[in-house]
Protein backbone atom coordinates (compact mmCIF):
# COMPACT_ATOMS: atom_id res chain seq x y z
CA UNK A 1 0.00 0.00 0.00
CA UNK A 2 1.33 3.24 -0.52
CA UNK A 3 2.16 6.31 1.78
CA UNK A 4 0.47 8.57 -0.31
CA UNK A 5 -2.59 8.90 -2.35
CA UNK A 6 -4.49 11.88 -3.99
CA UNK A 7 -7.59 11.67 -6.30
CA UNK A 8 -9.78 14.22 -7.00
CA UNK A 9 -13.41 14.37 -7.63
CA UNK A 10 -13.34 16.03 -10.97
CA UNK A 11 -12.40 12.42 -12.20
CA UNK A 12 -14.51 10.32 -9.88
CA UNK A 13 -13.85 6.44 -9.85
CA UNK A 14 -17.58 6.03 -10.51
CA UNK A 15 -20.60 8.03 -10.62
CA UNK A 16 -23.39 6.99 -9.21
CA UNK A 17 -27.15 8.13 -10.77
CA UNK A 18 -29.88 8.78 -8.32
CA UNK A 19 -33.57 8.13 -9.81
CA UNK A 20 -33.97 11.77 -10.56
CA UNK A 21 -32.43 15.00 -8.92
CA UNK A 22 -28.74 14.60 -8.40
CA UNK A 23 -25.94 11.85 -8.60
CA UNK A 24 -22.98 10.87 -6.54
CA UNK A 25 -19.28 10.90 -7.65
CA UNK A 26 -16.95 8.37 -5.79
CA UNK A 27 -13.24 8.07 -4.79
CA UNK A 28 -11.59 4.81 -3.49
CA UNK A 29 -8.65 5.80 -1.87
CA UNK A 30 -6.40 3.48 0.36
CA UNK A 31 -9.35 1.38 0.49
CA UNK A 32 -12.39 4.01 1.98
CA UNK A 33 -14.89 5.18 0.21
CA UNK A 34 -16.03 8.88 -0.14
CA UNK A 35 -18.72 10.32 -1.97
CA UNK A 36 -19.87 13.71 -2.81
CA UNK A 37 -23.69 14.20 -3.69
CA UNK A 38 -25.00 16.47 -5.64
CA UNK A 39 -28.72 16.72 -4.64
CA UNK A 40 -30.92 18.62 -7.12
CA UNK A 41 -33.54 20.98 -6.14
CA UNK A 42 -36.45 18.35 -5.63
CA UNK A 43 -34.53 15.59 -4.38
CA UNK A 44 -36.10 13.53 -1.87
CA UNK A 45 -34.15 9.80 -0.48
CA UNK A 46 -38.38 8.10 -0.70
CA UNK A 47 -38.39 9.04 -4.59
CA UNK A 48 -34.75 9.32 -5.73
CA UNK A 49 -32.93 6.48 -3.45
CA UNK A 50 -35.67 4.07 -2.20
CA UNK A 51 -36.00 2.62 -5.55
CA UNK A 52 -32.56 1.99 -5.73
CA UNK A 53 -31.87 0.84 -1.89
CA UNK A 54 -34.87 -1.42 -1.50
CA UNK A 55 -35.37 -0.57 2.28
CA UNK A 56 -38.30 2.22 3.95
CA UNK A 57 -35.35 4.45 5.14
CA UNK A 58 -32.17 4.99 4.83
CA UNK A 59 -29.69 2.66 6.58
CA UNK A 60 -26.42 4.35 5.28
CA UNK A 61 -24.58 5.79 8.29
CA UNK A 62 -23.53 9.17 7.22
CA UNK A 63 -20.47 11.71 8.46
CA UNK A 64 -20.40 14.17 6.14
CA UNK A 65 -19.84 18.37 5.71
CA UNK A 66 -22.45 20.05 3.87
CA UNK A 67 -20.94 22.20 0.93
CA UNK A 68 -23.84 23.91 -0.64
CA UNK A 69 -27.20 24.06 -0.10
CA UNK A 70 -29.67 22.70 2.41
CA UNK A 71 -31.34 19.31 3.32
CA UNK A 72 -33.54 18.28 6.13
CA UNK A 73 -32.90 15.15 7.81
CA UNK A 74 -36.41 13.14 9.40
CA UNK A 75 -35.20 10.26 11.86
CA UNK A 76 -37.54 7.30 11.90
CA UNK A 77 -38.31 8.32 15.20
CA UNK A 78 -39.43 12.00 14.14
CA UNK A 79 -36.88 13.94 15.45
CA UNK A 80 -35.17 16.15 12.99
CA UNK A 81 -32.66 18.76 11.87
CA UNK A 82 -31.65 21.00 8.86
CA UNK A 83 -27.98 21.15 7.59
CA UNK A 84 -26.50 24.37 5.37
CA UNK A 85 -23.17 25.10 4.29
CA UNK A 86 -20.36 24.42 6.35
CA UNK A 87 -22.19 22.44 8.72
CA UNK A 88 -20.51 18.93 9.57
CA UNK A 89 -23.48 16.20 10.82
CA UNK A 90 -23.29 12.50 11.77
CA UNK A 91 -26.79 10.85 10.66
CA UNK A 92 -27.47 7.39 12.20
CA UNK A 93 -29.18 4.78 9.86
CA UNK A 94 -32.93 5.29 9.94
CA UNK A 95 -33.84 8.47 8.44
CA UNK A 96 -35.12 9.80 5.27
CA UNK A 97 -34.14 13.33 3.81
CA UNK A 98 -35.07 16.10 1.44
CA UNK A 99 -33.61 18.88 -0.02
CA UNK A 100 -34.85 22.79 1.07
CA UNK A 101 -35.17 25.24 -1.48
CA UNK A 102 -34.07 25.31 -4.86
CA UNK A 103 -30.28 25.28 -4.42
CA UNK A 104 -28.57 22.29 -5.21
CA UNK A 105 -27.07 20.57 -1.98
CA UNK A 106 -23.48 19.19 -2.35
CA UNK A 107 -22.49 16.84 0.77
CA UNK A 108 -19.07 15.33 1.16
CA UNK A 109 -19.75 11.76 2.83
CA UNK A 110 -17.10 10.30 4.43
CA UNK A 111 -19.80 7.52 6.31
CA UNK A 112 -20.10 4.12 5.64
CA UNK A 113 -21.28 5.14 2.05
CA UNK A 114 -19.55 1.85 0.46
CA UNK A 115 -22.88 0.84 -0.79
CA UNK A 116 -24.78 3.89 -0.93
CA UNK A 117 -27.37 4.22 -4.42
CA UNK A 118 -25.19 1.71 -5.83
CA UNK A 119 -27.59 -0.28 -7.87
CA UNK A 120 -27.47 -4.36 -8.78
Amino acid sequence: MAGIEAKSFDSPDETRQFQGHGHAEVLEVQGRVVLRSVFEPGWKWTEDIKPIAGTDSCQTHHFGYCVSGRMRIVMDDGSETEIGPGELVEIAPGHDAEVVGDETCVFVDFGDVSNYAASG
